[in-house]
C-alpha cells in the first residue's frame, strides 16, 4: 500500500530524527495523531523501527519532497 501524503511527510520527519512531539508541533497535530501515522506507516511497509524506515526511504528516493 502506498503511503498517503501526510504519512510520507511524517515518515520524512521521523527519518530526520525528530521526536513524535516535535513532529506534532511542526505539523500542528497531536502527538497521538503522529503515533497513529507512524503505526500506519510501519504496518503498510512491514517495518518495525526507525532505522529500517530510513533505509526504505533512502532506497526508494523518498527522503526529500
Amino acid at each position: 500500500l502506498p503511503l498517503s501524503k501526510r504519512e510520507l511527510e511524517v515518515a520524512r520527519l521521523i527519518t530526520q530524527g525528530h521526536s513524535h512531539k516535535q513532529i506534532a508541533q511542526l505539523l500542528h497535530l497531536s502527538p497521538r495523531t503522529i503515533d497513529g501515522h507512524r503505526d500506519n506507516i510501519y504496518q503498510k511497509l512491514n517495518i518495525h523501527n526507525r532505522a529500517t524506515l530510513t533505509r526504505y526511504m533512502m532506497i526508494n528516493n523518498l527522503m526529500e519532497g
